[in-house]
């Protein structure tokens, strides 16, 4: 084998993070892809906590959708200069009609109503005027697919959203769409994942993790 041919690389970790808190979050407005908020006090600490936390680490690229809530929680890491994508396929879920609202008690009774349909196996459900899991996830795909066939991109850095990795995690692990809720998630939380070019299997090393917002409230 000659000496110049480019390293091959076995395995690719993903720091899949959820965006820090907004208003929105804060005062249970549902945000949803058509709501581009911005982070607020908090959740621009928290985005702090996580960059001082792994600012070591050097990124091969830096994925977020295309709402600045995401670009906002990697500023620091951009500004540092890695380079950097955006996709709408990264997005939250469209909560359709509803989107930019605080729920009432009829509200609350329908998200409740949808998401146990979504649990009972009922995936291909949307919103009133907005998407369902399987919509999410078949336009999540693709991206996905372009950030593993780049296998010299070892370390990667992506910020979403808390439904959506909800559902990209039942994809990724291989799991049935209906389990989505399985996966927890909180503002500025941390999955490391780690995919196998060998197995074409992930792994998760960290599932939820905040350890990196010890001391913020």
């Amino acid at each position: 084998m000659s000496n110049d041919q480019p390293p091959i690389h076995h395995t690719k970790t993903i720091y899949l993070i959820r965006h820090g808190e907004t208003d929105f979050n804060r005062q249970g407005v549902v945000q949803g892809s058509g709501v581009d908020s911005s982070l607020n006090e908090l959740g621009q600490a928290q985005a702090e906590a996580f960059f001082q936390a792994y600012q070591h680490l050097d990124f091969d690229k830096i994925y977020t959708s295309v709402l600045q809530r995401t670009h906002q929680s990697v500023k620091k890491f951009i500004e540092k200069g890695h380079s950097w994508e955006q996709y709408e396929g990264l997005n939250e879920i469209s909560w359709g009609v509803r989107e930019g609202k605080i729920p009432n008690s009829r509200d609350n009774e329908y998200y409740k109503i949808l998401i146990d349909s979504w649990v009972e196996g009922k995936t291909d459900m949307p919103s009133e005027g907005g998407e369902s899991p399987e919509d999410v996830v078949a336009r999540q795909k693709p991206v996905f697919e372009i950030i593993l066939s780049r296998p010299e991109e070892t370390t990667v850095l992506v910020a979403m959203h808390g439904r959506a990795i909800r559902i990209l995690l039942t994809h990724l692990m291989e799991r049935p769409l209906h389990e989505m809720d399985t996966f927890d998630h909180a503002n500025l939380c941390l999955y490391k994942l780690i995919y196998d070019y060998k197995t074409s299997k992930f792994t998760v090393e960290l599932a939820c993790d905040v350890s990196h917002l010890e001391g913020l409230s």
